[in-house]
């Protein structure tokens, strides 16, 4: 996945997706010449470790 298509999946700005990945909080991505691109897969876990990490995830479905 590009960067853009990153962004459009998790509703946030290309920048916020570069500057997340920059900080270390971003789903891990990979240089391919002068893009990044990502593991669709890899964003996707990255994407359940946010969620279960959120307190109020678990909390809604009950397990707190």
């Amino acid at each position: 996945m590009t960067t853009r298509e990153v962004a459009a999946l998790i509703r946030k700005t290309p920048h916020a997706v570069r500057q997340m990945r920059h900080r270390g909080g971003g789903p891990p991505g990979f240089r391919l010449g002068r893009n990044t691109l990502y593991r669709r897969t890899a964003v996707l876990k990255w994407l359940e470790g946010r969620e279960q990490a959120d307190p109020l995830t678990s909390r809604a479905q009950g397990w707190g």
